[in-house]
């Protein structure tokens, strides 16, 4: 149970009826969905570039890796199908859960087809297979979402989605270094495999967790009332918004200069001549400790510096850690710089990815929270996800120190739009419509 025992079920469906107590168990379960969900991500990403260049895959197809992640940019094209009730095998697990298990037993499937590739034998089965575990990570985060809006008070949503993002961050440290160091031991055949064990957490995840009631007015007459609640009034809701074009331009961009960072990060460890056991030791626990810490700072500093003021300074941080990137190319392979680089890195990428949740969150109205969070989280990667694919290529073209230089430059248009932004509004936030209660 997600409140206390005596409950009125219905009440669920109300975030203005719910009670103010909160337990334990559903931080547990939101932990769990965030592992879940955090795992896939680096195997389409960074892990799967690590093991192509040690496959000897030129520079440019390893860029090109990038555009595994395509799913994650357009998840909300068939997000609306997931509001559906799931196949009949499944309905009697609930909506939610009912579409959860599918989708997570085919995740699952995919790591170990992953498993079975050989980059140096082809790509074509390597890129096939990683497209299909993007799609499918990408539709569980739809799903986990969905859960968390429909089960957690507005009050509470922060709280759920800090413990969401300790758990994804421990998964992506597994999927990442984890993964890399298991490679050094058992191969990447092993390393893959024991990650497809790993993602069984999502089932279980699902099966500990209630179904969220549904008020049966958010249940659609038939598909053209679906098209209009699900589609056509949350794009109305949001683009009627003041300032629309800034904060979508700000969504773009707030963490392009990171991302395009970290898209050539493993290849550029190895050129450097840095082993992967080295890198794996430096991206498990000391980025761990630091992941905890911004996680845990970013509550602090939200509330005494206010939403808009704390994302300048992750922006900033951001930049100071890719300015490490810049040292170590000038300065060559150095354990002790890795290990300040991945520490800062850590914290400073979950401090902005935590403070950046609560920002889009805010951003979404409670009428349509679950479709308005999958677009505004599918258009955040966009320009990463369309521009990465050329990481590669910038990289040969300019050199290591001018290429990181380029992604320190990235950070600063983000923070011009969120001062802007900042100057108008309120934890640069522009005002929605304001919404009635929602009826039970």
């Amino acid at each position: 149970m997600l409140f206390s025992e005596t409950e009125d079920p219905a009440a669920r469906s109300d975030p203005a009826s719910r009670p103010d107590r909160l337990r334990a168990v559903p931080m547990l379960r939101m932990g769990l969905f965030g592992f879940a969900s955090g795992l896939p991500l680096l195997l389409t990403f960074s892990t799967v570039q690590q093991w192509l260049s040690e496959s000897h895959v030129s520079l440019k197809a390893i860029g090109a890796a990038a555009f595994f992640g395509m799913p994650y940019l357009l998840k909300f094209l068939w997000a609306p199908v997931l509001d559906r009730m799931p196949p009949a095998i499944f309905r009697r697990m609930g909506r939610r859960r009912g579409w959860m298990l599918p989708v997570q037993a085919a995740l699952a499937a995919s790591i170990l087809a992953l498993s079975w590739c050989d980059p140096s034998r082809g790509l074509w089965p390597v890129a096939i297979t990683a497209l299909c575990l993007a799609f499918f990570s990408a539709t569980q985060d739809v799903l986990i979402d969905a859960w968390r809006i429909e089960s957690f008070a507005p009050r509470f949503q922060a709280a759920a989605l800090g413990a969401y993002s300790w758990g994804y961050r421990i998964a992506m440290l597994c999927s990442g270094g984890g993964a890399i160091w298991l490679a050094t031991r058992i191969g990447w055949h092993g390393s893959l495999l024991c990650m497809a064990l790993l993602s069984l957490s999502g089932p279980v995840a699902a099966l500990w967790s209630p179904e969220p009631v549904v008020p049966v007015s958010a249940v659609p007459r038939d598909w053209r009332d679906a098209l209009r609640q699900r589609v056509v009034l949350p794009f109305r809701d949001l683009l009627g918004r003041p300032a629309v074009g800034a904060v979508i331009a700000f969504v773009l961009v707030a963490n392009l200069g990171t991302q395009l960072a970290d898209s050539m990060a493993y290849p550029f460890y190895h050129r450097l001549g840095l082993s992967p056991a080295a890198v794996a030791q430096a991206n498990l626990l000391p980025a761990l400790a630091a992941a905890l810490a911004g996680a845990a700072a970013s509550g602090v500093l939200v509330a005494r510096l206010g939403l808009g003021r704390t994302l300048i300074l992750t922006a900033c941080l951001q930049m100071a850690s890719i300015g490490l990137y810049v040292a170590m190319a000038r300065t060559g392979a150095s354990v002790p710089l890795l290990f300040a680089k991945v520490v800062i890195e850590g914290f400073a990428e979950v401090m902005a990815a935590t403070t950046f949740g609560t920002y889009l969150s805010r951003l979404c109205s409670l009428r349509y929270t679950a479709t308005q969070f999958a677009l505004l989280s599918s258009l955040a990667p966009v320009a990463w996800r369309t521009l990465g694919g050329t990481s590669g290529v910038l990289a040969e073209a300019l050199g290591w120190t001018r290429y990181f230089g380029l992604t320190m430059l990235c950070c600063l248009p983000g923070i011009a739009i969120m001062s802007w932004l900042l100057s108008r509004y309120p934890g640069g936030l522009p005002p929605a419509v304001p919404e009635p209660r929602p009826q039970a």
